[in-house]
């Protein structure tokens, strides 16, 4: 969480409670988690990609 403290937390907690009601935290939290998901997926792949181009530059040399 980096240097948030706990008070921080509360408050941006509150707000998002106020602002989104109740009945729509479920969904936006299903929504971020996968948002979060597809991002660290699409990390990998990358990460992968430039490992295997790594890998074949050393092995035409």
């Amino acid at each position: 969480m980096g240097n948030l403290g706990i008070w921080e937390i509360v408050l941006i907690g509150a707000v998002v409670l106020l602002f989104f009601g109740p009945s729509k935290l479920p969904e936006l939290g299903k929504s971020l988690g996968k948002g979060i998901q597809e991002f660290k997926k699409a990390g990998r792949e990358i990460t992968k990609s430039d490992e295997s181009a790594v890998d074949s530059t050393r092995k035409a040399d």
